[in-house]
């Protein structure tokens, strides 16, 4: 199948998935076509075929297909950041999923301010508490929340998590209904806030059905890397 028809099962699956939630069944589902260690032509047959948002893990790989890519489309970081990366990041990306600690966030807040541009961010929630994965544990997501809100340039546009990696996808889902919850307390008070970014090619059916609105999708529409 080409990149083309590969997106549009992927829509099928996450417009059948839709309709088994038993939540917000009327909220629109963003898929992000994840593009990293593609090149840039199977990156412009997917926006062609309909992707308006791609995520990139790097910041570097970013920096060189970018420029390139020669469509509009939405941008969004969704691998882990070091602070080293961050004032390429903020002028490359959109959107920054993988906000893990107040460190990060004051150096985007930093070079957003130094950009003169609002940073719309994600934060990225280990809800597992999987040692070799990003993310900030459940018991700091107060803190940084806070930190996010208060900060002059990041607007806190929703929440970020990744799954673990398991053979059944259904092993995931009390995490996807977990952070659906966590998501819809922090919600109430946030009129931006309204991203919940989870689910991949191997449990993002079960994360729509949980309910991200959300789902960050590579090998299923561009085939192993």
């Amino acid at each position: 199948m080409s990149v083309a028809e590969n997106f549009r099962a992927v829509l099928a699956q996450i417009e059948s998935a839709r309709q088994k939630r038993t939540v917000a069944r009327d909220e629109s589902i963003k898929l992000i076509a994840v593009t990293k260690t593609h090149g840039v032509e199977l990156m412009r047959r997917a926006i062609d075929a309909g992707a308006t948002d791609i995520g990139e893990n790097r910041v570097q790989e970013a920096a060189e297909k970018f420029p390139v890519l020669e469509r509009t489309v939405t941008r969004h970081l969704i691998g882990h950041l070091q602070t080293n990366k961050v004032k390429p990041a903020v002028k490359l990306f959109d959107v920054i999923q993988s906000v893990d600690s107040v460190h990060l966030a004051t150096a985007l807040d930093k070079a957003a301010t130094s950009a003169d541009k609002i940073q719309d961010v994600l934060i990225q929630v280990n809800l597992a508490r999987e040692v070799q994965k990003s993310g900030v544990a459940l018991e700091d997501l107060s803190e940084l929340v806070n930190f996010v809100d208060a900060a002059g340039s990041l607007r806190l546009r929703g929440l970020m998590m990744i799954a673990p990696l398991v053979a059944d996808a259904e092993e995931c889902r009390p995490l996807f209904r977990r952070m659906r919850e966590i998501f819809d307390e922090l919600k109430t008070a946030r009129a931006d806030f309204n991203l919940l970014s989870m689910g991949m090619t191997h449990d993002f059916a079960v994360a729509v059905e949980e309910g991200a609105n959300v789902v960050r999708v590579g090998t299923a529409i561009f085939g192993q890397r």
